[in-house]
């Protein structure tokens, strides 16, 4: 039975990444390209696909779905294409990089207040392996949704679509770290690699470096040998001044007011013990500019300024650190520098194509300077890259704009509604969501949203003035939504 034009699409995409889980966004694209249709005809020429392709030798499905993230061909059968009808697969398109997770280091030292160093240790991986160009790396707050949570490593992976993960643990006594990592092959559940190092505090700068190395090698070490050693972190050796990084991180990623001040004041102290440290210096960017786009700031001007300031430090400290070049990135976005934000993300993802943060603050900018559909690649990859972060609905709601203002309002609605999963009380999401069901004509719906959003206090800031700064046909658009769902909550 001959397979279908969609279905031939969506089979191509499938089979151009393999190993790697395929969003809904991602397949309707291949196969519809801009029209705006129902998530169901996706489900529709799946099952189609699975009922002609038939069962796997173990009776399962070729196209294995990944709960909260779209669909994955698991392997290919002996004669792909000519079995169905179709032209083969390219050499090019068959092309991918490893895919790989570091899940949170298990905190042994039986003292709560030393999980910010085993999430430390982990986050500082996950930078190392980005250096690696050729490895997709899921980014640091997808993984961490996984912390203490007791699933299989199999179950993890196939969630997050990765063929790799890296596990480990972390236990320190006094001034003497002991840490222990692993590199698991996700399917079969076999161990690649192990290894434990007995440190000195003042030593674990190195060994994130050293565990990357072994990561990458043992997956691919022609690669290893072909790309170069990765470059070393630069560290000063302060362990204070990390430490305190690392404390302030923790609080950065609760993602409220109070955390973000105390992150801030944590993120100051290190730049002052260690001058020399990027990474004070990249976070004090970073939590400069969250305090002003949340409407937390109590002087916005001057915060931006120290997170410009604080930006361009790190860059000049180390040139290539993606994080670095992301600080300016989105600090440059709400100091009104959309074209510098533009730049600066790229400089980010050219150092580290899995940079999931340069995809998004990419698409951002680009959309607020106007440019919604060029915006919509750049978002859609880093949400992949990052499915699980806290502060996707942000990002969420970003996406949802650069769909409908290109014209795909159904696409922009599912978005909307992700981002309102994410964050229930966030008003901005209820906001996108009016603007969706407006443009397709739901007002009963709309007007259910509107009358949500009055139970919800009104945050003291906005995440999208940027974008109604300049652009005043969409801000109008949107204006005018929200002024009809509002009137029809009165009626």
């Amino acid at each position: 039975m001959a397979i279908s034009s969609k279905g031939l699409q969506l089979l191509e995409a499938l089979l151009g990444a393999p190993g790697r889980a395929l969003t809904k966004a991602e397949l309707m694209r291949a196969a519809w390209g801009d029209a705006a249709v129902e998530e169901s005809n996706l489900s529709v020429q799946i099952a189609a696909l699975r009922k002609q392709l038939g069962p796997t030798a173990d009776g399962g499905d070729w196209i294995a779905t990944i709960p909260r993230v779209g669909y994955r061909f698991v392997g290919l059968p002996a004669e792909p294409m000519e079995e169905i009808g179709g032209p083969k697969v390219s050499t090019t398109e068959r092309e991918h990089r490893p895919s790989i997770a570091a899940l949170p280091f298990a905190n042994l030292s039986g003292d709560k207040e030393q999980e910010y160093l085993a999430d430390g240790i982990t986050e500082d991986i996950i930078t190392a392996l980005t250096r690696f160009r050729w490895l997709f790396v899921i980014a640091r707050n997808s993984s961490f949704a996984y912390k203490h949570k007791t699933l299989d490593a199999k179950q993890i992976a196939q969630e997050l679509g990765v063929e790799y993960l890296i596990e480990g643990s972390v236990r320190r006594s006094g001034q003497q770290v002991r840490i222990s990592a692993q590199l698991v092959e996700a399917t079969s559940g076999k161990h690649i690699w192990a290894e434990r190092y007995d440190l000195e505090m003042t030593e674990v700068f190195a060994i994130q470096d050293e565990i990357a190395e072994r990561v990458a090698g043992a997956i691919e070490p022609e690669l290893l040998k072909t790309e170069g050693a990765q470059a070393a972190a630069r560290h000063t050796g302060n362990i204070t001044a990390w430490d305190t990084v690392r404390r302030g991180t923790w609080h950065f990623h609760q993602v409220t007011r109070e955390n973000h001040l105390k992150a801030r004041e944590l993120f100051r102290q290190a730049a002052k013990l260690d001058p020399e440290l990027p990474e004070g210096h990249l976070w004090l960017g970073r939590v400069s500019n969250g305090l002003v786009a949340y409407g937390w700031s109590d002087d916005p001007a001057a915060d931006l300024q120290e997170g410009m300031e604080a930006a361009l430090k790190a860059i000049q400290l180390d040139e290539r650190n993606p994080y670095a070049h992301y600080a300016l990135a989105i600090v440059s976005v709400y100091a009104d520098r959309l074209e510098q934000s533009i730049s600066a993300a790229r400089k980010a993802i050219d150092i580290s194509p899995s940079f999931a943060l340069g995809h998004l603050v990419h698409g951002m900018a680009l959309l607020f300077s106007g440019r919604a559909s060029e915006a919509i690649g750049p978002l859609e990859y880093g949400l992949r890259l990052s499915p699980y972060d806290p502060q996707n609905f942000v990002w969420f709601n970003v996406l949802a704009l650069a769909r409908l203002f290109s014209g795909r309002a159904e696409a922009g609605l599912e978005a909307a509604a992700r981002a309102l999963q994410v964050r229930p009380n966030w008003r901005t999401s209820l906001e996108v969501l009016i603007c969706c069901y407006a443009a397709l004509g739901k007002w009963d719906e709309a007007r259910r949203c509107a009358r949500q959003m009055v139970s919800i206090t009104k945050q003291p800031g906005d995440v999208l003035a940027p974008l109604k700064a300049h652009n005043p046909a969409w801000t109008e658009q949107m204006t005018s939504a929200l002024r009809r769902a509002n009137a029809l909550c009165d009626q």
